[in-house]
């Protein structure tokens, strides 16, 4: 279930939960932050990576780096889940 995290698969996964709303074409190292993303857009995709990727994520585990980009969270996630 975990092997399909990539950054484009996560970028899919916001994009397509509306987690936040882009105006401009959004890529995989687009500011998550600068799109809206905020404490609670953080924990409505929580439960979307919970349910898509099987990962949980403990709420110390949710740093602004980790967040800040597909790119960085897919590498987040992919550690987590071991790849």
């Amino acid at each position: 279930m975990t092997n399909d995290i990539t950054p484009a698969t996560v970028l899919d996964l916001i994009l397509g939960q509306q987690i936040v709303e882009a105006a401009e074409p959004v890529t995989t190292t687009t500011d998550l932050f600068g799109l809206g993303l905020d404490s609670m857009a953080m924990m409505q995709l929580l439960l979307h990576i919970e349910e898509r990727f099987g990962i949980e994520v403990a709420p110390g585990e949710m740093t602004r780096d980790r967040f800040a980009t597909a790119q960085a969270l897919a590498a987040f996630l992919g550690d987590k889940a071991g790849h």
